[in-house]
Order: structure tokens, then C-alpha cells, then sequence
């Protein structure tokens, strides 16, 4: 008896032996690989795990398990692997999201989720000790909600996307030990080492480009036991994501070993990445060649005519200081092409400072909104454009992207990604169709909130945005609220004193020392943050224009119902019973905190996402000596000639009347 089982355990360990080591040096035609999600082979059989499509999700595993447990002592075996890959964005400058190699307990990740989560996990499983998955992530995109060091490193998971170590993607020269940078979505292909000792339980991952050898010093290291982590068969594999940037990720060649050292890759006999745009020439070229050169002369004869009937039409000029700003910029053609000439049918919206339309660019198919904004100052053109390409690189969950610029005869076309639900504005008034619930509410609430607190504290610079209100809040496909329009932004140094600029923003929403001294700071983002709250819990602007000489201040209105002790009284009627009555009194009262008129009495955002997430109690307002006139609008002097916006849907009712509110007010003591 105790033979035939040593037998059974022999057999069963050499058949399992055999899929514990493979290689995959000319392609992976033969594979078998497991495919899922948008993962794909190229016709030269490199991996193409993510293509043209945005928000999916992309797995490529060995089709076997491989056998990592040690039978006798239950700990996990070394095992070594080496890999090289590709990410290519479809703007250089702009990243889409990375690539996770990936040891999972099944073939596939079946409950995971695209762009931030990389299709490894999702938002209720990330950090679940029953994940059982490790893994080494190449990641090109900075998510705050999971501590990442900068949007371009490499990074040990285990079971969790906040990595258990990290460092910016690079490699040691072994000639002068010095570090040198690599950037993960430049589009060339690198190679990758992982290796996994069990005596030391050390974790060691080596980067460097194609034409280096392995470097002898690691870039990272982890020591930690995998024996409670993985299982006694495991999958091994590659899995990633797109999010609203387009991005190619491949996978040229694979190298595994379980004891012992993966099997060297020849990185000439690796198949070719395909060249940029080669889908396009391969297309052209299965057209016959008569039909060409027919369609070429008819081209040629028609391009010619239409460059002189176009020339003026699409003319821009091109300054020396703009070239350094490359692929931010847009062309006018595309834009104007993209739109269908800006027609009124693609119009999303109409502010203050500018138009909104839908466009589809060329050939990417990308959805974008196109904001026109007349910007006459040539002087402070240069100044301007480059805050906005600044402004581009930002990344968070709940801001929008800003892909670039054009600009043309005294005219700026911001390019932002389009939001498919349009403005939060449009759910709370004129009557609309579906309205919001608290559930919604609150969770853009924090949403923009924590946006807000990544511009004036998680970025490299401080920014400013000038003009947060309901008509700039943007809601994605999953109703998030995200702050857009940073057409007004401005940007200045961490600890330096912000310059004094022309006064812009939209009445009701400007802090009383904005309209006085001209200074935009963080304070008075926090005010106008203040009256967004007011406006979302009661469904009503900031100010409202009720009759000919009659104007209604919400801040006032939600004061006067705070002093009876009734605050829940200003809520929108439109919330019903369905609703939380902390949260809304909770908002409530920071609406009002925010809204002081004294800027140090208002809170930063950090303590703003503090009280939302009720890590820190909101102070008891009594004890604030608020009062009307503490929570003003700012109206002590009567200011103008400097630019001023409205919500959309007052423009024509307040142009004509800012006098008579601002006398009003005066008249209030306010």
C-alpha cells in the first residue's frame, strides 16, 4: 500500500512537472494560450492584450496550472520568469493605464473591472486575503485611492492594488551604478525579471530595455513569504486595462521555470511589434493598383481645389514657443471635422466664458467636448496655454480630462474627454426628467470633493480652478461626478503666494475677498465649494432672481432654517423621505462653514473630505459666532468692468440685473 502511494505520488509529480517550466520565444501561435476579455494574437503571434476600445479589460494565461508547493513542507517553490513587453498609448504624452503579471488562483479574473483596477480586481474584493493572487504591476497611471508613487512605476501586489512595495520604472547601470529612468508607455519593448526565493522568501523584479543585459542590482525588492498566499496550483499570466485613453499592450516573449532559473529569452528571434499606423498602410495597400492610381489623380485634383477654398478657413498659426508643447495641441480641421463644423445639432452647452460641443475625433474615434473660449490677450496667450498644458497632465477619478488645446484668431478650443450624462446642473433644475437621489448626491458631493483636495494639495502644483459650480460638474457614465472646465484655472508653487489676476468666476459663488483684492487661493475655491453644497442639497442656485426686484440668497435662506433649529427644512423637496438625514444636515452645515466670509474660518478641503467621510466631527456651528453677516456673498462694495459668468440658465434674466442685486444686497447690509 505505502508503494502504490509513493508511486501515485511520483506519477503525479512528474506530470505536473512538465507544465512547470515553458517558453515562448517565436510567437505564441501554438500556445493554446487562455484568451479573454478584448486579448487577442497578431498575425505575427505577439500577445495584444488591449486595442482600440475603451474601458475593457484583457487576460492572457499559461492554459495549464503550475504546480508551486513544495508537497512535503507545504511552502512555495522559487520560481523564476522573464517576459518582455510593449505599451503603446495612442498620444505619447498621454498614459493609458499598465500591465500586471499576474499568479491567480484561476484562469482568468472573471469578477475584475477596466482602467484603474487593471482587470485584477474590483472595488469590493481589492485587499481581500481570499484573493490568493500575486502580482508585479507596470502601471502608468498615479491612483491616489491606491497610495501610487507617480504615474510610472513598477510595483509587488499581494491580493491588493496598493502595492506592498513600489519605485518609478528604471534600472541600475552596471557600469556606474548609476539610475536610469524608463518611461513604460513610450512604445518600446523592455524586458522584465521576477524572481521568487524561497529560502530568503525575497522577491526581486529587475527592469531594463531590450539592448541591455540584465542588470546585476535589482530595481525591487520584497521580502515576504508567498507560502499563505498562493495555493498548491496556481494560474500564471498578464492582465490590464484601458480607461478613456486608447492603449496597446503586447506581450513579445515568455519565459517560466518553477526551481530553477527561467530559460533566457533570444531577444532576436522575438516577432516584431507592429509599426505605428500599420493597420492603415496594410488596408491601403489591399486596394488593386489601377483603382490607386485613378483615386490618387481624383485626390490630388480635388485636395488642390479644396486647400484654396480651405486655406483661409482652417489657417492657424503655429508660434516658435509652441512647438514644445507637441501632441497637446490639436488642429483646427480635426476639431472642426470632429464636430461637424460646430453645428448647433453637437451643442452640449452655453456658459459665461464659452460654447460646449460633442465631437468624434478622426480616425480614433475618440469622444471628446470641445469648449470654445474667446481669449483676445496675445500678451498673456504664451502664460495661458502653457497652465492649460499643465493642467492636462492632471489625473484623478473625479476631475475630466483635458486632452489639449487649439487656438485660432483670438480663440482657445479646450479638448476635454466627453462625459456621457453631461453637467450636474441639468439634473437639478429646468424641470428635468430624472432626478437625483440623496444616494447620488452625496456620493458626487464627495466625489467633487475629493477632486477639489487633489488640485490644492495631491499635485505637484497648487491649482486654483476659479469657477466650481453645478453647470461645471460633470457626470461619467456611472453618475461620478467630476470637475471640469478648467478654463479659468491657475496654477502657482506649493507654499508661494498667489498673484493678484482680473477677477473672473460667476455670481454667487465669489468669496467677498476674491471680489476685492483679486486673488484667487484655495480659500476662495472653498467658498465657491460652499455654495455648490448649498446648491445640490437644495436644488436651488446660489442666487435666484424670483421676480423683477426680488432675489432670493440661498446661503440666507439655509441660515434663517439653521437659526430655528430646522436646517432640514431647506433640503429639495425633490429628495422625498428617501434620504439620510445626517448626511443632509451634515452637508448642510458645512455648506454654511464654507460659505464664511472670514477665509480662515473656512476649512481646507482636507478637513472638508474629513467631515464628509466622518473621520473628524463638523464644529458645532453655535460656538463659530455665525452669523448673516459672517455668511455673506461678498457684496460690500459694488465692483465692475472685469468678466463675470452666470449658470447658464440665468445668463439673460442677471446680465441686465447685476445692479439691482448688488444694491440689494448693499441695501441688506450684507
Amino acid at each position: 500500500m505505502f508503494l502504490n502511494l509513493v508511486l501515485v505520488f511520483f506519477l503525479v509529480t512528474l506530470v505536473a512537472s512538465k507544465d512547470n517550466s515553458f517558453i515562448y520565444n517565436n510567437g505564441f501561435q501554438s500556445s493554446h494560450l487562455y484568451l479573454d476579455g478584448i486579448a487577442n494574437l497578431t498575425s505575427n503571434g505577439i500577445i495584444r492584450l488591449t486595442n482600440d476600445t475603451k474601458q475593457q479589460k484583457a487576460h492572457a494565461f499559461y492554459p495549464n496550472p503550475i504546480v508551486f508547493k513544495n508537497t512535503f513542507n507545504g511552502s512555495v517553490s522559487s520560481f523564476a520568469t522573464t517576459f518582455v513587453f510593449a505599451i503603446r498609448p495612442e498620444y505619447p504624452t498621454l498614459s493609458g493605464h499598465g500591465i500586471v503579471f499576474v499568479v491567480s488562483p484561476t484562469k482568468g479574473l472573471p469578477y475584475s473591472i477596466p482602467s484603474q483596477y487593471l482587470g485584477l480586481f474590483n472595488q469590493s474584493n481589492n485587499g481581500n486575503t481570499n484573493n490568493h493572487v500575486f502580482g508585479v504591476e507596470l502601471d502608468t497611471i498615479q491612483s491616489k485611492e491606491f497610495n501610487d508613487i507617480n504615474d510610472n512605476h513598477v510595483g509587488i501586489d499581494i491580493n491588493d492594488l496598493k502595492s506592498d512595495n513600489s519605485t518609478p520604472a528604471g534600472y541600475y547601470d552596471d557600469n556606474n551604478g548609476q539610475f536610469k529612468n524608463l518611461s513604460l508607455y513610450s512604445g518600446n519593448p523592455m524586458q522584465v525579471w521576477i524572481e521568487y526565493d524561497s529560502e530568503k522568501t525575497k522577491i526581486d523584479v529587475t527592469l531594463a530595455p531590450i539592448n541591455v543585459v540584465k542588470p546585476k542590482k535589482s530595481l525591487l525588492s520584497l521580502t515576504q513569504d508567498l507560502s499563505p498566499i498562493m495555493n498548491n496550483s496556481m494560474y500564471v499570466g498578464f492582465s490590464s486595462a484601458t480607461g478613456s485613453v486608447f492603449t496597446s499592450h503586447y506581450v513579445l516573449g515568455w519565459s517560466f521555470k518553477v526551481n530553477g532559473q527561467a530559460q533566457e529569452l533570444v531577444i532576436s528571434q522575438l516577432p516584431k511589434l507592429p509599426r505605428f499606423g500599420e493597420k492603415k498602410e496594410s488596408k491601403f495597400l489591399t486596394v488593386g493598383l489601377p483603382l490607386i492610381l485613378l483615386s490618387l489623380v481624383f485626390m490630388i485634383t480635388l485636395g488642390v481645389i479644396y486647400f484654396i477654398k480651405r486655406k483661409n478657413k482652417f489657417a492657424e498659426i503655429l508660434e516658435d514657443w509652441e512647438h514644445e508643447y507637441g501632441p497637446h495641441r490639436f488642429k483646427f480641421k480635426d476639431l472642426y471635422f470632429s464636430t461637424k463644423g460646430f453645428k448647433e445639432k453637437g451643442l452640449l452647452g452655453v456658459g459665461g466664458f464659452g460654447r460646449v460641443y460633442k465631437g468624434v475625433m478622426p480616425g480614433s474615434k475618440l469622444e471628446v467636448a470641445v469648449k470654445r473660449v474667446s481669449h483676445e490677450s496675445r500678451q498673456g496667450m504664451r502664460e495661458f496655454v502653457s497652465e492649460i498644458v499643465s493642467i492636462g497632465r492632471l489625473r484623478h477619478r473625479n476631475l475630466v480630462p483635458l486632452l489639449g488645446y487649439c487656438r485660432r484668431k483670438g480663440e482657445l478650443l479646450l479638448v476635454y474627454d466627453y462625459m456621457p450624462n453631461g453637467s450636474l446642473d441639468n439634473f437639478l433644475y429646468n424641470q428635468p426628467k430624472v432626478s437625483l437621489n440623496w444616494h447620488q448626491r452625496f456620493k458626487i458631493i464627495k466625489g467633487v470633493a475629493s477632486g477639489l483636495f487633489y488640485l490644492h494639495e495631491g499635485w505637484e502644483q497648487v491649482v486654483i480652478h476659479r469657477d466650481i459650480k453645478a453647470s461645471n460638474v460633470l457626470l461619467d457614465a456611472e453618475m461620478n461626478g467630476r470637475l471640469g472646465d478648467f478654463g479659468l484655472a491657475r496654477l502657482y508653487d506649493h507654499g508661494a503666494d498667489p498673484h493678484t489676476t482680473h477677477l473672473v468666476g460667476t455670481v454667487g459663488y465669489l468669496a467677498p475677498e476674491h471680489t476685492r483684492t483679486g486673488k484667487a487661493t484655495k480659500f476662495t475655491d472653498v467658498f465657491a465649494f460652499g455654495a455648490f453644497l448649498l446648491e445640490v442639497v437644495c436644488g436651488k442656485r446660489p442666487i435666484d432672481h424670483v421676480a423683477e426686484n426680488e432675489t432670493v440668497i440661498l446661503v440666507d435662506s439655509v441660515f434663517e432654517c439653521w437659526k430655528r433649529g430646522e436646517i432640514l427644512e431647506a433640503k429639495d423637496i425633490n429628495l422625498g423621505s428617501d434620504y439620510e438625514s445626517e448626511e443632509v444636515e451634515l452637508v448642510l452645515k458645512l455648506g454654511l462653514l464654507c460659505s464664511h466670509s472670514e477665509p480662515m474660518a473656512r476649512p481646507s478641503m482636507r478637513q472638508v473630505v474629513q467631515y464628509l467621510e466622518r473621520d473628524i466631527p463638523v464644529p458645532d456651528l453655535s460656538l463659530l459666532s455665525l452669523s448673516s453677516s459672517g455668511l455673506t456673498f461678498g457684496y460690500q462694495e459694488f465692483f465692475e468692468d472685469f468678466p463675470m459668468s452666470y449658470p447658464s440658465s440665468m445668463d439673460k434674466t442677471m446680465s441686465h440685473t447685476s445692479v439691482s442685486i448688488a444694491d440689494s444686497l448693499l441695501s441688506g447690509g450684507r
